[in-house]
């Protein structure tokens, strides 16, 4: 264990306790910004609920920072856990890492750098896993069908669609992916999945996933559909659905951002805290926002 540098873990959800644990294992680590009765037993010995200045060489932000009201977002506390807090604890120079960027930080954290974990490559590929996972999970759930043979539609084959593809070819469904371009079309095959092109979508698909952060689906071709095809969204911010195609399917478009957090939030956390320690070990170079 290194004590030469002190981390606080500054709000979040349950990925930041198990953040928390696994960055104890190495470095000097507190947590702040939940309430004791939200902390497991094995972690409560490292709750600072009222860090001292300077007393932090880092703090790890959640994945979104802020919340509506600009203070640090803290599911688990009852208070609130300003900015201003955070800032204080940790020395001049310190480094706080993020998760998404937020212009905000930089004129609430002025005298510190500011990295994100996301930006780690070996991060987002985990992570993608863990977001297929729960959304294979999610369907299981919703569906009253097998997934073995059932034709599945995946919009996007970036880190999170060909972790799905992988996934589902387990499961013996019938996968399509709806691509782009002529090298995705190369990807699927290297898959061995069939492919369509986005501006042709529709189709007998039972199950459709969107991991395609630009908009695709619209009123007109999700009429091209069939009428009980469940649609799981697994984009980024706006994602792939038009206002209008959104509202046009209601309760057969389901909303999964953050998948992570909530179906496996042990190993999400513990993904976040290899990527500060990896960080940490390299000088925090290279990966400033």
């Amino acid at each position: 264990m290194r004590n030469d540098i002190n981390i606080l873990i500054a709000g979040g959800d349950m990925r930041q306790v198990y953040c928390a644990a696994r960055l104890a294992q190495r470095y000097g680590t507190a947590i702040t910004g939940f309430d004791s009765s939200a902390l497991p037993s094995a972690v409560r010995a490292l709750a600072d609920p009222l860090p001292a200045a300077d007393s932090y060489d880092c703090a790890v932000l959640p994945v979104l920072a802020l919340d509506e009201n600009g203070d640090i977002s803290a599911s688990f506390y009852s208070g609130s856990l300003s900015a201003e807090t955070v800032a204080s604890a940790v020395r001049d120079g310190g480094i706080i890492f993020t998760g998404r960027g937020d212009s905000r930080l930089a004129e609430l954290f002025p005298q510190h750098r500011l990295i994100s974990y996301l930006g780690r490559e070996e991060l987002q590929l985990r992570n993608a896993v863990l977001t297929a996972e729960g959304a294979v999970q999610l369907a299981l759930e919703r569906l009253d069908v097998a997934l073995n043979g059932l034709p599945v539609l995946i919009v996007g084959l970036g880190r999170i669609g060909t972790a799905l593809a992988l996934i589902l070819r387990g499961f013996g469904a019938d996968i399509t992916a709806a691509v782009r371009s002529s090298q995705a079309e190369a990807k699927a095959r290297m898959l061995g999945v069939k492919s369509v092109r986005t501006d042709a979508l529709g189709g007998d698909y039972t199950l459709v996933f969107n991991t395609a952060p630009a908009e695709v689906f619209t009123p007109d071709n999700i009429g091209r559909f069939r009428d009980d095809t469940l649609f799981i969204e697994l984009a980024s911010d706006a994602g792939g659905f038009s206002t209008e195609a959104a509202e046009a399917l209601g309760a057969r478009l389901i909303r999964a951002n953050g998948l992570p957090g909530k179906t496996a939030p042990v190993t999400a956390g513990e993904i976040i805290a290899d990527a500060v320690a990896a960080i940490i070990e390299e000088g925090g170079g290279g990966y400033e926002n």
